[in-house]
């Protein structure tokens, strides 16, 4: 075997496991597969913290007019319609603060969850998704998501 035929071998096997690696875990099909005709019940239960940081106080605001009508209230996802912002699956070590940025700009592929993709959200803007972040990072705070 070649080396140009070792490598593009290897290359494969990485595209390989990338592939499997990004694939819908149980924790997708666990939330997703509940009654979509429930039409919106949140997907998980989110604890509040006490006070929020005024940043939070104002991405909270930001976050009520243009994200919850599809991820729902306090982010905690909507049944067949948008997956919670409340869970592991978006903790800063997986999902940096830049990827809700770059999803609110250009909208996401879908790729974790089965709610398909996420379009771009009109009218926000970069100051307005900083602070969207530090609520949603806010909440995952208080429910144990670091």
């Amino acid at each position: 075997m070649g080396r140009y035929s070792v490598i593009a071998l290897a290359f494969v096997a990485l595209l390989a496991v990338g592939f499997l690696w990004t694939r819908p875990g149980d924790d997708a099909a666990i939330l997703t597969s509940g009654d979509v005709s429930a039409g919106g019940a949140q997907l998980v239960d989110v604890v509040l913290p006490e006070t929020l940081s005024a940043n939070a106080q104002v991405g909270k605001l930001a976050y009520e007019a243009k994200c919850a009508v599809c991820h729902g209230a306090n982010a905690a996802g909507q049944d067949g319609v948008a997956p919670p912002l409340v869970h592991k699956i978006y903790e800063p070590s997986h999902h940096g603060d830049a990827a809700f940025l770059l999803a609110a700009k250009n909208g996401v592929r879908a790729h974790h969850w089965r709610f398909g993709n996420m379009p771009p959200v009109e009218g926000v803007t970069d100051g307005d998704v900083k602070m969207i972040v530090a609520y949603v990072r806010e909440l995952q705070r208080a429910n144990g998501i670091n």
